[in-house]
């Protein structure tokens, strides 16, 4: 009965330390995984909370990636509007230099009056197909519209009065674009009818242009505002997309503080691990008995 409690106790010690061992492999094993994979968590029980957090993390950086994309389309359009609707300001100026011309004292004889009125409807043609400036395809000045065009050739508002958003930021979305009527009016005080009108006045004799430079001017004015709230709304965007990019520098910082291994923690505590792993298979070898000599002895 002796000799069985022995081994009983034999076996049972053997099994402790067996359990010892493997302890220590496994957590060997995990600081090898690691810095293997130089991540703290490879699966969610590593650390819960840390899970968490890092997806929390996760979703927040995508919002802002997506905010960032949006800002970019939207700097896109506001840009493309502000280069169109300089170009428009540059040919009505034009317009306007030409009817001083055509009032100024001495007046004109009518080839003269003709060729100033002639080159102003160029001048409208080629402002209505500024006014068609397209981004992706789609017309700027033409609200939602999904017709390809603004305005038709004779200068006809044909777009809608919706406006085109972009969300930004939390709660935060910007106006893109401005629709034709906006800029360029409408009715009797459209650009496009004050062009028509300016030139038909240039050809009539006996009438003065003058008249029509206050309309022009007019016109213009209202463009000017809208070119300097485009450009507001521009650096409004510009500054949301500066901030979602330091937030999701910020963000993914974060992240890599909690999944991340620290690389010189991990190595020394592998060879610490290893040290403890070597001593306890020698601390094994002499409490495991080697043979059935040392039970009968």
């Amino acid at each position: 009965m002796e000799l069985i409690g022995n081994r009983v106790t034999q076996r049972s010690i053997s099994n402790t330390v067996l359990l010892g061992l493997n302890a220590n492999q496994d957590r060997m094993a995990a600081i090898q995984q690691r810095l293997a994979t130089g991540k703290n968590i490879s699966k969610p029980s590593d650390d819960p909370t840390g899970t968490i957090s890092a997806l929390q993390m996760r979703g927040d950086v995508r919002r802002n990636e997506t905010w960032q994309r949006n800002g970019q389309d939207g700097l896109t359009w506001l840009g493309t509007t502000d280069s169109a609707l300089t170009s428009a300001l540059e040919v009505v100026r034009r317009v306007r230099d030409l009817t001083v011309q055509a009032a100024s004292t001495g007046g004109n004889d009518s080839v003269s009056a003709e060729a100033l009125a002639t080159e102003i409807d160029k001048l409208k043609e080629n402002l209505i197909g500024i006014a068609n400036t397209k981004y992706i395809d789609r017309p700027v000045f033409g609200g939602t519209t999904a017709g390809g065009l603004a305005y038709d050739a004779t200068g006809n508002y044909v777009g809608d009065a919706n406006a085109n958003f972009r969300t930004v930021g939390s709660g935060s979305p910007v106006r893109v674009d401005v629709t034709g009527d906006e800029v360029f009016g409408t009715g009797v005080t459209s650009i496009f009818q004050v062009l028509t009108d300016t030139a038909a006045t240039i050809r009539t004799p006996g009438s003065s242009p003058t008249t029509k430079i206050a309309d022009i001017d007019a016109a213009m004015q209202v463009m000017t505002n809208q070119l300097t709230d485009i450009g507001a709304r521009y650096k409004r965007v510009d500054q949301a997309i500066g901030l979602s990019q330091s937030r999701v520098l910020d963000l993914k910082n974060n992240i890599s503080t909690i999944e991340d291994v620290d690389l010189a923690k991990t190595i020394t505590d592998l060879s610490l691990q290893n040290t403890a792993y070597q001593a306890s298979l020698s601390a094994a070898a002499k409490v495991i008995q080697p043979s059935l000599l040392d039970f009968i002895r």
